[in-house]
């Protein structure tokens, strides 16, 4: 049997990718497959559609303080944009992780007991990200809230470091998760 890593050295801030222990599956049911995989269009499609968009939104929301910073976009034309696509973000992102921890992941480890401690470990990052994403409300609330050009600046570059922390977590999250769950969605036809 093999050794099992303990859950506390593959937290989301060590992890480098997907512990070979959780591969297993994985083995069966690459990534380049699932496209070809006849169930592929149900759930799978759908979960890696909303994932795509996380980190497209993401992406947005990082290239637009980064406009704010270069005074490429306005503060009132950026702080329109932060409050509209930054909650909806936010909000997304929440409900998805609940049903992930409500009903997918005990399900998926139900099915396939071998790798249910992979599921704890997806867990364990939604508590690490939800840090951030309180991070991510209070630096926006910052930017939001400046008075003066000098001080929603500092917010702005603040928030900047903040996104970027909070999106390689969420990007290795994503991924690994993606690698976990597909393929045990793909295995036993879920959704």
């Amino acid at each position: 049997m093999a050794k099992k890593t303990p859950l506390s050295e593959v937290t989301l801030a060590a992890r480098r990718g997907l512990p070979e222990e959780f591969r297993i599956i994985l083995a069966d049911y690459p990534r380049q497959s699932w496209p070809d995989h006849r169930d592929f269009n149900g759930l799978a499609a759908f979960w890696l559609d909303r994932h795509l968009n996380f980190r497209h939104v993401l992406a947005v929301l990082s290239g637009d303080v980064q406009l704010r910073l270069d005074r490429k976009i306005s503060r009132s034309d950026h702080a329109q944009r932060l409050q509209r696509v930054g909650s909806g973000f936010l909000g997304d992102l929440i409900g998805h992780h609940q049903i992930e921890d409500q009903t997918y992941f005990p399900e998926l480890a139900r099915l396939e007991p071998r790798i249910a401690r992979g599921f704890d470990m997806l867990d364990g990052d939604h508590h690490d990200l939800h840090a951030l994403i309180d991070r991510f409300a209070r630096g926006a609330n910052e930017v939001l809230g400046a008075a003066s050009d000098p001080k929603a600046h500092e917010a702005a570059a603040r928030f900047l470091a903040d996104i970027t922390v909070f999106e390689r977590m969420l990007l290795r999250h994503l991924t690994d998760e993606e690698d976990l769950v597909l393929p045990v969605v793909l295995r036993h036809r879920v959704g």
